[in-house]
């Protein structure tokens, strides 16, 4: 990390990473964005850019702020993540890209469609037969699953381990703190397990991207040692992101009933209703990127060499770029939103995640009248904004009822 700068920059104290900040960061959001363009954190000794033009410009130049020094603040997961899709720079990066770049395609997440919302209407009819549930392992994490461990093509008995193996994964993306830390072994089981399919791809599905991943280095399109690093990027990222999303979106709702009132009176807004649940409650919160060389950023001087903080939670609520940004509004237009990055780094399966929220959200849109929320628990996470429960009760649309 870099050392205290010169001059007189804005600074914090406060642990972005703490407990009581990822419980409810908004305060400190909003405590950054005002600061300055470019804040120092002493704790972390890190710059932080929260605001949204910042980030979003950061983000477009790939060439300044790079990716494969690392995109966490805790060193031994950064090795661990070396020459991912996540953590790499050009031209390695775009080789990774490529290899799954047809299936991440327009036209490769249309072939997955009717199966993905046939999956959708099933498990909606399923929930609101149940009335009353945990939206966690009953909507927002077996939907995600259901879908990834098919797309990835895992024997049916390896899916449990998934969502423990995701969840560390993106604690150790933050510091050294007891979460990342506690993490690194259960990220290791999941590289053990992703060493037996280099030994034996044969295990995953014919057709599936996992076996496409070891068939395109049997082509010569990356190298067999880069397989599994590919693989783990797609099973870490392809699961919390959306879960996050879609337990959001429950939440949301059954706080704001009268938004979704507007979200299910027109199926063609699904896709901006997403957008503004991503931008409002974004899944991933940051991702730390190192500079290439000095930049200015009003009265801070971020040196060549420095760690710097992108903080996708905070420029999504930026003041700056939206209107009344802590008012949740599905008529907003937020496709510009940043929670799934910009620039060569956007999330590569941003395609199916929208897919399956899109579909998960015309199905409950049909037959979901109100959702009725308890008392939630937040799940504490480094990077991931989300929850360990959430339980609601489901009022069915008068349709539903007459079936």
């Amino acid at each position: 990390m870099a050392t205290q700068p010169s001059g007189s920059p804005p600074t914090t104290d406060i642990d972005l990473f703490a407990d009581e900040t990822l419980l409810d960061p908004y305060e400190s959001y909003r405590t950054w964005r005002d600061a300055g363009p470019a804040v120092w954190s002493t704790r972390h000794e890190v710059w932080i850019l929260s605001r949204f033009d910042d980030v979003k410009r950061a983000l477009a130049d790939n060439e300044t702020y790079i990716s494969g020094k690392g995109v966490g603040l805790y060193g031994p997961a950064n090795e661990a993540l070396e020459g991912t899709v996540i953590a790499s720079d050009p031209p390695e990066h775009g080789a990774l890209r490529r290899v799954l770049a047809d299936r991440m395609s327009p036209r490769g997440i249309r072939a997955l469609q009717p199966e993905v919302e046939a999956a959708a209407n099933s498990l909606v009819d399923s929930i609101v037969a149940k009335g009353s549930f945990d939206a966690m392992p009953d909507l927002a994490r077996k939907f995600p699953l259901m879908v990834m461990a098919d797309l990835i093509g895992l024997p049916g008995d390896d899916h449990g381990s998934l969502l423990g193996w995701a969840d560390a994964g993106f604690n150790t993306f933050g510091p050294a703190n007891d979460r990342a830390v506690s993490s690194m072994p259960i990220v290791g089981e999941m590289f053990g397990y992703i060493a037996s399919l280099d030994a034996d791809p044969s295990k995953l599905r014919e057709g599936s991207m996992g076996r496409e991943i070891y068939e395109a280095s049997e082509r010569g399109e990356l190298k067999f040692e880069q397989c599994g690093r590919l693989m783990a990027a797609y099973l870490m990222a392809g699961l919390d992101t959306t879960i996050s999303s879609i337990a959001n979106a429950v939440w949301l709702f059954g706080r704001n009933p009268e938004q979704w009132t507007i979200a299910r009176s027109d199926p063609a807004r699904i896709p901006h209703v997403y957008n503004e649940i991503l931008r409002i409650e974004s899944p991933v919160q940051t991702f730390r990127r190192t500079l290439t060389k000095d930049v200015q950023l009003g009265d801070a001087l971020m040196r060549e060499g420095a760690a710097v903080l992108l903080l996708y939670g905070p420029a999504n609520r930026d003041e700056r770029h939206w209107q009344d940004p802590d008012k949740f509004d599905v008529r907003r237009r937020s496709a510009d939103h940043l929670a799934l990055g910009f620039g060569i780094h956007n999330c590569a399966g941003q395609g199916v995640a929208r897919l399956e929220a899109h579909s998960l959200l015309a199905a409950l849109a049909r037959k979901v009248e109100r959702f009725e929320v308890g008392t939630p628990k937040r799940h504490l996470n480094n990077l991931i904004r989300n929850f360990d429960s959430l339980p609601v009760t489901l009022v069915p649309a008068a349709e539903m009822e007459n079936a």
